[in-house]
């Protein structure tokens, strides 16, 4: 199913979005908002409607670096899915992309990740199991990078850039195989994010 990158088509869940016309093409933009300061937070646009359990999704990002990032800001954005009624549960998988060409080999490893919210962010993650969900895919700010996330089950994929094989594996989705709800387009601080062509089968 293809879903139609219209602003009417998606609730702004703790951020703004708006559709503009890039290169030709209608584009779905998304940013935080800034009132939220926590980070790996339900800042997303969820898509009015959905509802996923197991399947695939897929879909073309593209990430800048607002004008007042802070210096921490790696252009976050990502697909969260499963998202509960009132979207106090779900799951995400994410790019940093200012780290897929980084000099340093600990950022190029922290380019992709998966949380699940409330309990389980990338800090706690990172903390209890370094390395288990994190690792390195190629990619770059200002530059359209194909996403596909495959949900079975208590496991997922992440494929990045048409990759023949997932570049990260998570196992054991916190929610459990059970679990299902909408799908969003996800972003974090700093970013100005821009989405088309997803895709929901």
């Amino acid at each position: 199913m293809n879903i139609a990158m219209k602003a009417e088509n998606f609730i702004a869940v703790n951020s703004f979005i708006n559709n503009l016309d890039f290169d030709g093409t209608e584009v779905l933009r998304v940013i935080k908002d800034p009132k939220i300061e926590a980070f790996d937070e339900p800042t997303f646009a969820k898509v009015i409607g959905s509802t996923f359990k197991n399947g695939t999704i897929e879909v073309k990002v593209l990430s800048r670096l607002l004008p007042d990032a802070p210096e921490f800001a790696r252009g976050f954005l990502g697909i969260a899915f499963r998202i509960d009624e009132n979207n106090e549960r779900f799951e995400s998988l994410y790019i940093r992309p200012t780290n897929g060409r980084n000099e340093n080999q600990l950022r190029r490893n922290r380019s992709t990740q998966y949380f699940s919210y409330p309990d389980y962010k990338f800090d706690r993650l990172r903390a209890e199991s370094p390395g288990e969900y994190e690792s390195y895919a190629d990619m770059g700010l200002d530059e359209w990078i194909d996403l596909k996330v495959k949900v079975d089950g208590e496991h997922a994929e992440l494929y990045v850039n048409n990759s023949k094989h997932p570049v990260l594996v998570v196992n054991d989705l916190k929610h459990g195989p059970d679990a299902e709800g909408a799908i969003a387009l996800w972003v974090e601080e700093g970013t100005e994010g821009f989405f088309k062509d997803l895709k929901v089968y």
